[in-house]
């Protein structure tokens, strides 16, 4: 049997689409690759239109839709899946996800004793690390032992890690393993991560949607297709609020936390609180001692708030965060995580019954300020589908839906709720004097 299958990859900054067309175990595979980290959302569907034009064929024709999975960069993560999740529920087709490191390891031809570390940069001086082990298996099938699954870890701890686990693995295959490596990492974060002179490195540095689509075909014949709505992007940073204690272990994938040390030497310098034209209310970088005030706007408005205890974390994690005062009083606030490719909106909260005097809108004025002050070109958010103010809100200053993201929120009763991710491009004329 014959299949038509549609991959999509943009983990990295590159934006690459293939058709998989034909028999499984020999298939044609026609792919079209852009490099630019920003542009994933606007490529994607018409370099996805012109393979199958190219193979004279339609979207009807589809049979399954596969996407790189991750880890790998917050944005592309989100465009891949919530793309792929639009045709798929439009054509009830199924989804097949592929995992990063998984779509590197397959162009390595590692043999059954040796141990392929995949190590990704995830920027901010740390990888995303997976190791795999290949096994027996037809040539168009090849399987793997995953020995380790992505995850993240300091770039200047993965080789003594890696050292260390060796003889862990070996013990997983039952037999002696060596050591080989793969990915983008031991390039960009060489200074950090000089692999050992006996551990052979293969030139795979990053995921193809080549590969992702040879590696859902080989899932589709085992059976291994989803449901489109069960489909999700694959986080290692993906908690928002991690404890002080938490973020000292290295956990969070964030900027960890730091020695006590000046604002000035961990962020660019807040500006001064300026007027902003609304009968006297002014910016200003959020305190300590606002938590009460937080905790106390964010219970009014949402049904399942950040706790005090989430807010605290946020400051003393370095967030960047605003609020708007009057007569020094708190009447709303927001706190922005910046990461390499785009800038997330954690939260956004006004005073219930401040709503619809234009505050929400200067604290959107200044998250775009402040993320086109960092050279970012791209503003992030989630919010419930439920929530119909806030998506008007968000649409209203130039936010698109982009994707879903399934049972992200508790909706009470042991029930989640799905969540809409947005994002809005930004150019660097945007905000200007704003900040």
């Amino acid at each position: 049997m014959n299949l038509t299958l549609l991959a999509l990859e943009t983990s990295s900054s590159r934006c690459g689409v293939a058709l998989l067309h034909g028999d499984p175990k020999n298939p044609q595979v026609l792919i079209q690759e852009h490099e630019g980290a920003q542009e994933h959302a606007e490529r994607l569907l018409p370099m996805a239109r012109e393979l199958l034009a190219q193979a004279g064929l339609d979207v009807a024709d589809l049979d399954a839709v596969a996407f790189g999975q991750g880890p790998g960069g917050f944005t592309g993560l989100r465009v891949a899946c919530g793309v792929a999740q639009g045709i798929a529920l439009a054509r009830d087709i199924p989804v097949l996800p592929v995992v990063s490191h998984q779509a590197v390891a397959a162009l390595v031809p590692a043999r059954p004793d040796q141990a392929l570390v995949v190590a990704l940069d995830a920027r901010m001086d740390e990888v995303y690390l997976a190791v795999y082990r290949r096994v027996d298996g037809a040539a168009d099938d090849t399987r793997w032992q995953v020995l380790q699954a992505p995850m993240l870890i300091a770039a200047a701890e993965a080789v003594p890690w890696v050292e260390a686990q060796v003889g862990r693995w070996s013990e997983q295959a039952a037999l002696p393993l060596s050591v080989v490596i793969a990915g983008d990492a031991w390039d960009s974060l060489g200074a950090h991560m000089a692999p050992p002179a006996d551990w052979p490195r293969f030139d795979a540095t990053r995921p193809e949607a080549r590969q992702v689509a040879r590696l859902a075909a080989q899932a589709w014949r085992r059976g291994e297709a989803m449901a489109a709505e069960l489909a999700a992007p694959l986080y290692v940073r993906d908690k928002v609020a991690f404890t002080t204690a938490e973020r000292m272990q290295g956990q969070g994938g964030n900027p960890k936390a730091q020695p006590a040390a000046p604002s000035s030497q961990i962020l660019p310098p807040t500006p001064a609180p300026r007027v902003v034209g609304l009968r006297g209310a002014e910016l200003g970088p959020l305190h300590g001692d606002d938590l009460d005030e937080m905790a106390r706007i964010e219970a009014a408005v949402q049904a399942f708030p950040w706790t005090r205890g989430n807010f605290a974390d946020a400051l003393a994690s370095g967030y960047d965060t605003c609020g708007v005062r009057r007569e020094g009083r708190l009447l709303g606030f927001c706190i922005l995580m910046h990461a390499p490719d785009v800038s997330h909106l954690l939260v956004i909260a006004v005073e219930k019954t401040l709503h619809g005097q234009g505050l929400g809108g200067h604290l959107m004025e200044w998250c775009e300020a402040r993320t086109v002050g960092r050279g970012i070109s791209g503003l992030l958010l989630e919010v419930r589908p439920s929530n119909t103010r806030a998506l008007a809100f968000y649409e209203r200053h130039g936010f698109l839906r982009i994707g879903v993201r399934r049972g992200y929120y508790p909706a009470g009763k042991g029930q989640r709720e799905d969540a809409v991710v947005m994002q809005k491009r930004l150019s660097q004329d945007e905000g200007a004097g704003n900040d």
